[in-house]
């Protein structure tokens, strides 16, 4: 091994790693923001798996590769990835750029540290602290806990273990064995990780009781009180009832108050948590050590089941310091009031009732030529349909007018 080549590296070369990094942040600011968010480019550049795999060269050789070829592989990955920040991305609700959110992740990810302990995230702790609370005010709670979650999959199981908690505290230690078959409700609009937070904590499936909703996909409480006695008489102790505010089809809101009243008649935990650490937490010596020399309550690591946890916070501090709650406002707004105009457009357009199964030929289609990206899917006895996301605080009436006129285009032969 004496007369080897030494493998190209930065490590210790500073002039070096600053080089490569502003030129990775000036093809970041060419590639994937100028041209990501112009409607002039395209939403993606679609290729079949194979040959995205011989474009990207994705094995991993035992030689490192110069900086040329590095910078190249970072073009590569933006030109052929999906633009969520482009003004015809419909497909997911992260869609749309903010460039102080941005700016945030480019922060955390330079500080590379975790939010579990305020000793190694002092900043971060206090901000999420002063953002939750923000929240929790929006929503009239004058007091609360809470942690930033991954995604809403892990918040649902987090409160359907939490209300398993909080009825039967021994579970902690003794497992299933210290509980009664189990009943939690939930809509039949309700998110599908309900489900699997069910079969992910041994509950099974089949201990969630689905609730009928109504035409607009709301949960009826009637049913659920129905429910809940059915569950009772079949020997299940009911604990939980799952309530949706925005449902991810129809987004509907659930009639939250009279769901409390019936949750408040039956003792039942209602999507709501504040045992985050009593439930969550093992006490880990080596990180949450109760003789530091500050407010060990500001170790926030113990109430969740990851532990190590990105930071999150600053995305949403940076563009709410940036855009003022007014600003916030007003991008709601916008975006409602765009979701109006396309009713009003579709309502005077023949054929945007579904007849036939155009859905996913569409989809191939509009994803394939790169023109824009909608989500679709079936809903109860309807067949698929479009489902639109108008979230990107860039959209426009112009956009949604594309939007409809190339849906007509690209399926004029249908």
């Amino acid at each position: 091994m004496a007369d080897s080549k030494p493998l190209p590296s930065h490590d210790g070369d500073r002039v070096a790693m600053e080089a490569l990094l502003r030129d990775v942040f000036g093809i970041v600011v060419d590639e994937a923001i100028r041209k990501g968010t112009s409607a002039s480019e395209k939403v993606c550049e679609w290729k079949e798996p194979e040959e995205l795999k011989q474009l990207l060269d994705l094995e991993l050789q035992s030689q490192g590769e110069s900086q040329e070829q590095i910078l190249e592989r970072c073009r590569a990955v933006i030109r052929y990835s999906v633009k969520t920040g482009h003004p015809r991305f419909f497909n997911q609700l992260f869609s749309g750029l903010d460039p102080h959110a941005l700016a945030g992740r480019i922060i955390t990810e330079s500080l590379n540290t975790s939010q579990y302990t305020y000793e190694i995230a002092p900043v971060f702790v206090l901000m999420e602290e002063e953002v939750l609370k923000k929240l929790r005010s929006l929503v009239g709670w004058s007091s609360g806990d809470g942690v930033f979650c991954p995604g809403g999959s892990i918040s649902n199981m987090y409160a359907i273990n939490l209300a398993r908690y909080q009825r039967y505290p021994d579970c902690k230690q003794r497992g299933l064995r210290a509980l009664p078959p189990l009943a939690l409700f939930t809509s039949q609009e309700c998110h599908y990780s309900i489900n699997k937070g069910a079969a992910f904590l041994g509950l099974g499936t089949d201990s969630v009781r689905v609730v009928k909703a109504d035409e607009r996909g709301k949960m009826i409480p009637e049913d659920l009180e129905r429910q809940i006695n059915l569950a009772e008489a079949e020997g299940a102790v009911p604990f939980l009832v799952n309530a949706t505010s925005g449902t991810t089809v129809l987004g509907a809101f659930d009639p939250l108050e009279a769901i409390a009243d019936v949750c408040q008649r039956h003792g039942l935990w209602l999507h709501v948590d504040n045992l985050l650490k009593r439930c969550h937490g093992s006490q880990a010596s080596y990180l949450f050590q109760q003789d530091k020399f500050y407010d060990v309550t500001l170790d926030t690591g113990d109430k969740v089941v990851q532990c190590g946890r990105r930071v999150d916070c600053l995305k949403l501090w940076l563009m709410w310091k940036a855009q003022g709650g007014q600003g916030l406002e007003q991008r709601i707004n916008q975006a409602f009031a765009l979701a109006r105009y396309l009713v009003e457009e579709i309502k005077k357009r023949e054929g945007f009732e579904l007849v036939m199964e155009v859905a996913p030929v569409l989809k191939e289609r509009m994803v394939k030529e790169g023109s824009m990206m909608i989500g679709y899917q079936p809903h109860g006895t309807r067949g698929n349909f479009f489902r639109m996301v108008v979230a990107n605080p860039t959209l426009s009436c112009a956009d949604i007018d594309f939007l409809l006129n190339e849906l007509e285009r690209l399926g004029q032969d249908l």
